[in-house]
């Protein structure tokens, strides 16, 4: 498929008989296929503990595929395994990692050396230069300078191929590192093949945890090494198991030739992982695969086409989309019988039928899901089966899965995702029932939760009193009690769409609970003690204690369900507005006190110059869409344009935060559309400010939503006039039903704000205190 993308070619005028070239002459309209050239895999990798731009990792991988591969710049084990700012390379790697603060399982690599034997991951580091480095989600390529030896690898879901280019050389090996805490190694080398497992992992996995590889290559080998525990080697070997073992075979090559290896894994077993490499890889070339995995990532981001004349716009747009569509992790197989199995990271078993995993749903729930709802409902729909076989394999929903239940994070938001896809249609009918089983069961049994994060904290006191005491040693209370209101309020709307109409007025009279928390004498949402005062001393701007990774600053608008309830409690748009403004004006001031030192969020929040707005965190990403509650949607426009074009750009350093599994990434692409998904669980999406001249999305019902932005440019950023299917429109949302629908969506732009566009009450969107006709 072709797209037609308005480039602005800049043009130098050379001191000679050439006329003036006018500006309209200089934009032209230039063919474009090829949509994974706007991808930087690199986006957000220049990263470490204490600054977040992102903490990512190039991912070289197809879409959800169960297995990436990443350049390592750092030590096995190490969660920043990839720093941009780094200048050697040790290996590439099979990698699963999430997120640096949950880290890897099942990693091992693969390295080339020449010369002298260096096998020591601290001795056999090359040094690389980005200049000879080639970084696309389907193909990675490093010149290990070291060595003379250019490293290569593409991906397909479970499989991979890399292609190793030597230099002249009697001295040229492979290592396989399998990495620690437990590893095997078997050599073959009449069938030119390793095999193993390696069993590293961050926790979640049960006692019979093992990923199985499998490598073959298309050279003989002269030489087979393996080591054991502590790097020790053993010469001529074909076999080890240990703690940390890994294998070397070695060739003698020609100058500039090429040695292919196809690898691929199985968590279900060795012979699993052969049938993983036959199926995905086979017969075809390294080129072959590669081409398949670039067509794979050309399917998914030509759903949505982008015509504008700011290229460097476009590629932070496909950067993000690209990092939407890595996670959640397909955890499954396909089995000799052709049939989608998977090992259970919950009771260790191999089951039938879906398993996604590596998720953190407190930060995707907010716009990852959602987005998957809008384009990809049956992708939806197989998360949705996984998420039942979770429940069912271990008796609760995940919340923080890698791959199984991992102590992260809080909340209880495995119902709103649920809900929303319920809502949305897109569950399974023979799902339903057992996933509202599930979220319900969160919201009533305190015992026997797998960890912290699962099910509720403060499960009795929220039950009995409204909200979890500051007091009673429940760490983030606050924040929990405004989450479990939200939860409650979808819980709540998936019971009423099921008939069960006790059920859902229980819940969505809980749903009220974030009222129990307001301070009417700061606007603030505030800790409260047991015996129902406030928590003292109190200051809005400490980070953490009562919240998590934010301040009251940040969670006060997390009520999602019912924004106007929050203006009522404020005394009115005109309050809840100048609280709204406050936040942006103020300095970046902060009390990190509760956690002895200056996180990377709060680094992150006092660097960007948006006051105490702090975008790089998950918890006020939805709150420059609240002016539109308030009918004063123009405050909502300047600000997105801002974020969009001050906090994102398609480099090392492009994120203002963590990226966080997709919902950074999300945000930007919802928000660059020109609407966002403020509650998930309502079939509404309200409207911000559109980024690009021209947007087209491709939905799988076969429906085409084309939203054009007429007089769109940097200063024209408010919007005018909008239209639908030529018709005027002025609410300051959409609705699922009508994008689904799909046609026309025409903004006109202009550099002043027009007031009196969505401003009347009956405008604004969703809130429970005031229903809308047109909510789902």
């Amino acid at each position: 498929m072709k797209q037609y993308l308005f480039i602005t070619i800049l043009m130098i005028l050379i001191l000679s008989c050439t006329q003036p070239i006018k500006k309209d002459k200089i934009e032209k309209e230039v063919q474009q296929s090829n949509l994974t050239d706007f991808v930087n895999p690199l986006m957000g990798t220049d990263s470490n503990y204490s600054l977040s731009n992102g903490n990512t990792y190039p991912a070289i991988a197809t879409p959800w595929a169960m297995n990436f591969w990443t350049p390592m710049t750092s030590k096995m084990g190490d969660g920043w395994t990839y720093k941009y700012d780094a200048n050697k390379i040790r290996g590439i790697k099979q990698t699963h990692q999430p997120s640096p603060w949950i880290n890897d399982y099942a990693a091992f690599s693969l390295m080339a050396v020449t010369g002298e034997l260096k096998y020591q991951e601290d001795e056999r580091e090359s040094w690389f230069s980005h200049k000879a480095e080639t970084v696309k989600p389907y193909h990675y390529s490093v010149y290990l300078a070291d060595y003379d030896v250019t490293a290569e690898v593409t991906p397909t879901e479970r499989a991979s191929q890399f292609q190793f280019t030597f230099p002249e050389s009697n001295e040229s090996y492979i290592i396989l590192d399998a990495f620690f805490k437990g590893s095997m190694v078997k050599i073959i080398p009449e069938e030119r093949k390793i095999i193993g497992y390696c069993r590293n992992n961050s926790g979640g996995v049960p006692d019979n945890f093992h990923n199985y590889f499998v490598a073959e290559f298309d050279k003989d080998f002269v030489t087979t090494h393996t080591w054991s525990d502590n790097w020790q080697l053993i010469e001529n070997s074909t076999n080890n198991e240990g703690e940390h073992v890994g294998a070397i075979i070695g060739f003698k090559t020609k100058k500039g030739e090429e040695v292919h290896v196809k690898v691929a894994s199985s968590f279900i077993s060795p012979e699993q992982a052969q049938l993983n490499l036959d199926r995905e890889v086979g017969n075809d070339s390294f080129t072959e695969t590669k081409e398949k995995a670039k067509q794979a990532w050309e399917k998914e981001l030509n759903r949505i086409q982008i015509e504008d004349n700011n290229v460097d716009h476009i590629k932070t747009f496909y950067s993000c989309l690209y990092r939407v569509l890595l996670f959640p992790r397909k955890f499954y197989e396909i089995d000799k019988e052709n049939q989608i199995v998977h090992y259970s990271p919950y009771n260790g078993k191999v089951l039938p039928g879906y398993m996604f995993t590596d998720n953190g749903f407190w930060d995707t729930f907010r716009a990852v899901f959602p987005f998957f709802n809008l384009m990809y409902p049956e992708l939806n729909k197989q998360i949705m089966q996984g998420l039942a076989n979770t429940y069912k394999e271990s008796g609760w929903l995940p919340e923080w899965a890698s791959p199984g239940h991992r102590d992260c994070m809080i909340g209880s938001n495995s119902a709103p995702i649920i809900a929303d896809a319920y809502l949305k249609g897109n569950v399974n009918e023979s799902d339903v029932d057992i996933l509202f089983e599930a979220i319900i069961k969160n919201a009533n049994v305190a015992d026997g939760r797998p960890v912290n994060s699962v099910g509720r904290a403060g499960l009795e006191y929220y039950n009995t009193l409204g909200f979890v005491p500051y007091n009673v040693d429940i760490n983030e209370n606050a924040a929990r009690t405004l989450e479990y209101a939200y939860a409650d309020f979808t819980i709540g709307k998936m019971a009423d769409k099921l008939g069960k109409q006790d059920v859902a007025e229980k819940y969505l009279k809980q749903s009220m609970n974030y009222k129990n928390l307001f301070d009417p004498y700061t606007n603030l949402m505030r800790g409260k003690n047991e015996d129902g005062s406030f928590q003292t001393p109190f200051n809005p701007l400490k980070w953490g204690d009562a919240f998590t990774e934010g301040n009251s600053l940040h969670y006060t608008w997390s009520v999602f369900h019912d924004v106007q309830g929050l203006i009522n409690l404020m005394s009115g748009n005109k309050q809840f507005i100048d609280k709204l403004d406050e936040v942006f004006t103020m300095p970046p001031e902060f009390d990190e006190s509760y956690y002895g030192h200056v996180i990377h969020e709060i680094r992150e929040m006092q660097i960007a110059n948006m006051g105490n707005y702090a975008h790089g965190n998950q918890p006020i990403q939805h709150m420059i869409y609240l002016y539109s509650y308030a009918s004063a949607p123009y405050k909502t426009q300047k600000a997105i344009r801002e974020v969009l074009t001050k906090l994102y750009t398609a480099t090392p350093d492009g994120y203002c935060g963590d990226e966080d599994n997709g919902q950074t990434s999300a945000w930007y692409v919802f928000s660059s559309l020109g609407f966002y998904p403020v509650t998930p669980g309502v079939n509404q999406y309200v409207i911000g400010s559109p980024l690009f001249k021209k947007a087209t999305l491709t939905l799988q019902n076969g429906n085409t939503l084309v939203i054009e932005s007429k007089n769109n440019s940097e200063e024209n950023y408010y919007i005018q006039s909008l239209t639908f299917n030529g018709k005027p429109y002025q609410d300051s949302y959409l609705t699922f039903e009508e994008i689904q629908q799909g046609g026309v969506l025409e903004f006109v732009m202009g550099d002043a704000p027009n007031k009196t566009w969505a401003s009347k009450p009956e405008n604004a969107p969703f809130s429970l205190s005031k229903p809308s006709n047109n909510v789902q």
